[in-house]
């Protein structure tokens, strides 16, 4: 049998974080280093601004000739004043200290995000963090490619809070890991791969299914 050559009039893009050539259907963001320009995928957006990196476009303007290492003092410092802001009382009300003339500050209540004790709810709502979440996109453009992947859902065993979803088709596969711990529920890339025997059996169970917009929707 003769094979075809498939010829694509599109320059290949390379990710500067983690060298992977996109996908078709994937996009890269532009992000500043320096003075230099740099091509981001969707997975590494987190990683770009770690490292200082500025998505281009954006509300976060610097002087043209600071240096990554500035630009991250000055993110520290306003992450700085953000939180020392919100240590300060809400109407600037003290209150005295019993048996002694001290003035303290009124403690806030605190707000603890309850877990799902179930499985099911548990799944539930890591499927609901998942679709409101930035991945379906990602989810959506390998899809417009390799056609529609294979979803587990599944709560981990060693932490009670998280959630595994992994994405997979017979040429990568994504693992996202949301925590619904947090406030809002947390929702991250933890790992990817070429090969679906570098996944265990069970996340290779199929318990749901991705929409065309890479939105999930259990079976």
């Amino acid at each position: 049998m003769s094979t075809k050559d498939i010829r694509t009039s599109n320059t290949p893009v390379a990710c500067d974080v983690c060298g992977r050539t996109l996908l078709r259907g994937e996009h890269a963001e532009t992000y500043l280093a320096g003075d230099a320009r740099r091509a981001v995928c969707e997975l590494c957006s987190s990683r770009a601004l770690h490292e200082g990196w500025v998505r281009e476009g954006s509300n976060a303007a610097f002087a043209p000739g600071e240096t990554t290492t500035e630009r991250r003092s000055l993110l520290g410092r306003l992450r700085t004043r953000r939180e020392s802001d919100t240590l300060e009382p809400a109407n600037g009300e003290l209150e005295m200290r019993s048996g002694s003339g001290k003035p303290s500050r009124t403690r806030e209540p605190r707000h603890v995000h309850a877990v799902p004790t179930s499985a099911e709810h548990k799944v539930s709502s890591a499927v609901d963090a998942f679709n409101s979440s930035e991945h379906p996109r990602t989810v959506a453009g390998v899809a417009r490619s390799l056609g529609a992947p294979g979803v587990s859902v599944r709560p981990s065993e060693a932490r009670p809070s998280v959630v595994n979803v992994v994405v997979s088709w017979e040429l990568c596969w994504y693992r996202y890991e949301i925590d619904l711990s947090d406030d809002g529920p947390n929702v991250r890339l933890s790992a990817q791969g070429y090969e679906l025997d570098e996944l265990p059996p069970e996340e290779l169970e199929i318990n749901a299914a991705a929409t065309d917009r890479g939105t999930l929707a259990l079976d």
